[in-house]
């Protein structure tokens, strides 16, 4: 949860992170709410961002599977970057779940 300072647009906010996470090949900005079931058995983040007209609130909700994109998934990942290799290498498999 974030106080905003002035009054955004949940379309303002989704277009911002979509813009600064466009070249994080793992995360992705839903349209929905997520469930960890979705990011189960993957290296992605799924982030899902909105706005509370009521209260001028910024919400964020987002997904991580913890063993993949958590543990194992985030020391390949840094791997690849330490050795210069590109940043998905050996993470682009899908998620278990459909």
């Amino acid at each position: 949860y974030g106080k905003l300072s002035k009054d955004v647009s949940k379309d303002q906010i989704v277009k911002l992170y979509k813009d600064f996470y466009k070249e994080a090949p793992f995360t992705k900005v839903v349209d929905v709410p997520p469930q960890t079931k979705q990011t189960w058995g993957s290296n992605n983040c799924l982030i899902y961002p909105t706005v509370d007209a009521r209260t001028n609130r910024l919400i964020v909700i987002s997904c991580i599977d913890n063993l993949v994109k958590g543990a194992a998934g985030q020391a390949v990942q840094n791997m690849n970057l330490v050795l210069g290799v590109p940043e998905t290498t050996g993470l682009n498999s899908l998620a278990v779940y459909p």
